[in-house]
């Protein structure tokens, strides 16, 4: 149970983002339909009214059903919403897949959103990064700060576990839905992202949601596919029933070897391959 002092400064946070956001009048937020994004999203709204918009990627790399989803909740509740291209995968840079591809990925979005901004009047842009994502491989932030993109969740010092329970609160239903990161960071690192790679990734983890599973991930590796499953899901996954199901559906999408990762699903895995000398240099 959550004490009284805890419950002080949960609400200290708050009242600290709200002024924040009510700072920026005219303000973008980056929308991804994760929690983040979309608990800063509807602040931002409460807060600012229509002076604020939230602007989504549309591109190869954000699977449709988040996609539609992201929409959904949006519509659900009254959000000032656009859609914009964004053009990722026509730079080299960023489908030659090495440590800087997430880099290239937030510099493209937020050059994107630069120009909305411009064309439609407005006169900063937010995006949902926060407390816990300091202690991670993410070099987007980089491109973020490059752009001089506001950061209010990280600026009011709220956790993901902060802002799941503000959502909870607000009774937003996506105060636990899954994270989710792009289709391109299931791809191991070097392979080349192409439209082709992200559709089959976005297929085998469509065939896992079908099957009843919340939490996963299918990692891309040639050949091999790796499938990531949320630890309190794995003895539903470990029988041979679903081993036939799974070897099946993917081998069906063209990979030779199917694997299940006994570690079960944690964000980021792909990052657990890098040395710490590239993560250095590379952050």
């Amino acid at each position: 149970m959550r004490t009284v002092e805890t419950l002080a400064t949960l609400d200290e946070k708050s009242a600290r983002l709200r002024e924040i956001v009510g700072s920026h009048p005219w303000l973008i937020v980056a929308y991804s339909g994760g929690v983040d994004s979309a608990f800063l999203a509807w602040t931002a709204h409460n807060v600012l009214g229509e002076r604020m918009r939230a602007v989504i990627a549309d591109s190869p790399s954000l699977a449709r059903i988040h996609l539609e989803d992201a929409l959904q909740f949006a519509r659900e509740n009254d959000i000032p919403i656009d859609a914009v291209e964004t053009r990722e995968l026509d730079n080299p840079a960023y489908t030659r897949n090495d440590l800087s591809r997430c880099f290239h990925c937030k510099d493209e979005l937020f050059a994107v959103l630069e120009r909305y901004c411009e064309a439609n009047g407005f006169a900063a842009i937010a995006y949902g990064v926060n407390a816990d994502d300091q202690g991670d491989f993410r070099p987007g932030q980089r491109a973020a700060r490059e752009h001089r993109v506001l950061a209010p969740l990280l600026h009011a010092a709220l956790s993901k576990g902060e802002i799941r329970e503000l959502a909870r609160l607000a009774g937003l239903r996506v105060w636990d839905k899954p994270a989710s990161a792009c289709l391109s960071s299931r791809i191991e690192y070097g392979r080349t992202v192409t439209v082709e790679t992200l559709g089959v990734v976005e297929k085998g983890e469509d065939a896992l949601r079908k099957l009843g599973f919340r939490q996963f991930r299918v990692r891309h590796h040639g050949e091999i596919v790796r499938i990531e499953i949320a630890r309190e899901e794995l003895n539903r996954a470990l029988t041979p029933e679903m081993a036939h199901e799974l070897t099946a559906t993917f081998k069906g999408l063209g990979f030779k070897f199917v694997t299940l990762d006994l570690e079960g699903f944690r964000s980021g895995s792909m990052n657990q391959l890098l040395s710490a000398n590239e993560l250095m240099h590379r952050s």
